[in-house]
Parts: structure tokens; sequence; C-alpha cells
């Protein structure tokens, strides 16, 4: 970020606040500030401390008034894994523009990069934070904008590290077009609601790119959740908006695209589910709506399992999955309309684009895995072919009322 660029956001965050008589306190080696913690001190609401290009070994820097904290051309702050760095106290907080290294692991204390407690109308922009344990950590605040950070991890496991943006108990925050890579949870959220998740990219996470705890009314869209354990967990919410993502090579055996548990009246729409163990395992969730989404080349593209109901699956592509639908149940409450199947051998006599007899997306021969995973090594022999056959015509351990009625002959686009 160059210099005429932090001059206009610091003029424009001082038109903003009202405050004319706002002032810039400089901090480098020949300025009146040697350390930022010294330039906050003398500062007073809605200054500016500018901190130019180089490396400052701090830790534990409290901010405790309204301040803009900007770095010129990506100053270093370095922790020296002492404690946590950046701790915000106050409302109107800006933090702009640093490179945040060297955390000190705790497993009494959550030490992050930045840490925002109780604060309003904060921003968090441009930064990079490496070895962060937690990277950025927001307690009981709201109204926080989080963009443009990049956080990057080394965790190995996961009884020993943090998440890279954790949200507790704070409502109205936007994250945005942040990167995150190598932590436990790329995103965490934990009784925060209406808070919006929009374009970043979450991978090679020891546990979920995003994962939603007591949420509610929040949404994600269009973020990009690649290669973790699992991409995304949303638990114990309701009325959450997914909607344009990309689920794509979480591999496991316990992994998953999209892991939903215990969540209600919530939508998922135009998302792609790419090379997944599990593109989506539902358990316990009642009134969702699946439409206009992809499912190709993943392990299972759908597993159900129990106390699921009144959940619609409509005008979605299954695409060369080894099994588009598992059941651990003979009773089905969900509905699937007007969807594609690539497994569908049917005809459209009538050409009106959708098949003229019923599909039966739930194989025989998937109940079998579910019960004895082993079994996979036999998917492409016929005595399986033969047995789903057999099943198809009379259903016996499968769901009888479970059936696509009218499945398109064309994916939808």
């Amino acid at each position: 970020m160059n210099t005429i660029f932090n001059i206009r956001i610091i003029f424009f965050i001082t038109l903003c606040s009202g405050i004319v008589n706002a002032k810039t306190l400089e901090v480098c080696n020949s300025c009146p500030f040697k350390s930022i913690k010294k330039a906050i001190h003398y500062s007073i609401n809605f200054d500016t401390v500018l901190v130019k290009k180089g490396t400052y070994d701090e830790y534990n820097i409290e901010i405790s008034k309204s301040l803009t904290l900007i770095g010129d051309n990506l100053p270093i702050i370095d922790g020296g894994f002492r404690g946590k760095i950046i701790q915000i106290k106050s409302d109107d907080v800006n933090v702009i523009g640093f490179k945040i290294i060297n955390v000190k692991k705790s497993y009494l204390i959550d030490n992050a990069s930045i840490r925002v407690t109780r604060s309003k109308n904060f921003n968090i922009l441009n930064n990079i934070l490496e070895e962060p344990f937690f990277g950025i950590y927001i307690e009981n605040s709201s109204n926080g904008i989080i963009r443009n950070n990049k956080i990057f991890g080394n965790e190995k496991e996961e009884y020993d590290s943090g998440n890279g943006i954790q949200l507790w108990s704070s409502n109205n925050i936007v994250i945005e077009n942040n990167f995150i890579t190598k932590v436990r949870d790329g995103i965490y959220l934990e009784f925060s609601d209406k808070c919006k998740i929009i374009e970043n990219t979450s991978t090679k996470n020891i546990r979920y790119g995003l994962h939603f705890m007591f949420s509610n009314n929040d949404s994600y869209e269009k973020n990009n959740f690649i290669d973790n354990r699992a991409g995304v967990a949303v638990m114990f919410s309701e009325n959450v908006n997914m909607h344009g993502n990309t689920f794509k090579e979480n591999w496991g055996s316990a992994s998953y695209g999209l892991l939903l548990k215990e969540i209600n009246d919530s939508e998922i729409t135009h998302n792609v589910f790419s090379k997944n163990t599990t593109a989506i395992n539902v358990e316990g969730s009642n009134r969702l709506k699946l439409q206009y989404n992809n499912f190709v080349n993943n392990g299972w593209a759908i597993k159900i399992r129990g106390a699921c109901y009144s959940n619609k699956f409509i005008e979605n592509n299954f695409v060369f999955n080894s099994f588009d639908l598992a059941y651990n149940s003979d009773i089905n409450d969900n509905s699937f309309d007007n969807n594609y199947w690539s497994s569908y051998h049917g005809y459209d006599l009538d050409n009106d684009g959708y098949g003229d007899v019923p599909h039966r997306p739930v194989k025989l021969f998937t109940y079998i895995v579910n019960i004895v995973p082993e079994t996979t090594v036999l998917l492409r022999s016929l005595f399986i072919d033969l047995i789903n056959f057999s099943e198809k015509i009379s259903p016996v351990f499968t769901p009888k009322k479970l059936l696509d009625n009218s499945p398109l002959m064309k994916m939808v686009i």
C-alpha cells in the first residue's frame, strides 16, 4: 500500500468522523515516536498513528481509544512468541496494512495477532498474519469489517491450534476477501448473528474451512473451501443462507464438503461440490431448501441421517458421483423434484425435458456400504448391479417413497 493511498484513507476516516483537529503521529527510527505503544499512549481520540516501514519488536499493544493504526509499506510487528500482539478495547478503531507475526501459544489464554473486545465500528483491513495461534479474534463486538487479510498458520494438530478468524457473541460483522490456511478452523462463529462471509478462500485447515455454532440469520456467499478436513460445518443454527460457494477436494475418512447438524429453515443454492468424500452430510435438520447446486465427482453426493424432515431438493445436478444419495432409514419425509441425475437411464418420449419414469436415487448398495464400509471394493462388480436392479424393482431396504418423479433429461444451467 503506497503512501498516497494511506493518506487518502486517513483523510477519509478523519472526514467521516467529523474530527477536524485530529493529528497524525508518525512512528519510525527517525520519527518523534520510536515505538507503536508510545505513539498510542500520546494520541487522543480520532488521531492516526502512522507506522513507517520497518520491524517493530512489540507485543501487548492495547488500543483503548478511538484510533486509526495504519502501516506504510507493510511494517512488521514481531511479537516474538511472548503473548498477544494488538488488542482493541474501544469503538471506532481501524488497523490497516501491517504484517503481524509470532504470537505466543497458550492453553489458558486465546492469544491472537489482533483481538477485538467490546468494540463497535471497527475495521481490520489489508494485514498479513503469520504464526498467529489465533489470527483475528472478535468477542462481544458488533458492526465490524474484516477484509483483505491473509492468515498463514503452520499448525499440525487440532489440540494445540487456534482459528484464523473467530467470532464469539458478535453481530453484524462482514468477513470479506480474506485468505486463510493451516489453522484449526479457517473461520469460526459462535453465538454470532447477522454476519456476512463473502469471497474468502479457506484451504488446508486442520478441521473446518468455516464453522458455525449457535449462530442465526447469517450468510456465506462466493467463498472457496478447498482441501480442508471438512469444508464447512453448520451446527445448531437457523436461517443460514449458503449461496454460490465452491466446496472442493475435502477428502478423508471423515471429510465433508458441508456438514449440517441440527439446523433449520436455511437455503443452499448455486453451490459447486466437487471431489469431496461426502459433498453434504445432513443430520437432524429440517425445512432446508437445496436448489441449483452441482454435485460432481464426489464419493457420496448427499448422506441423510436420522431426524431430517421437510427438506426440498429441487433442480440440482448429480453428475458422476459414486453414490448420489445415501439413507440410513427406509422412511422418507423429504422431496426430490426435477433434479438431473447422470445415473438415470429413463426416456422422454413426449420430449418435455422430463423423464417419463421416476428415478430412484437410493441404491441398495449404498445401504450396504453404510453398514459395512469395506464393501466399497465391490462398487463396479456385476453382482452389485444385480442387487441394485432387484431393489429398484421391489424396494425392501431403501425408502419406497423416495423418488424423483420428474427427473430432468439435461443438466440445469
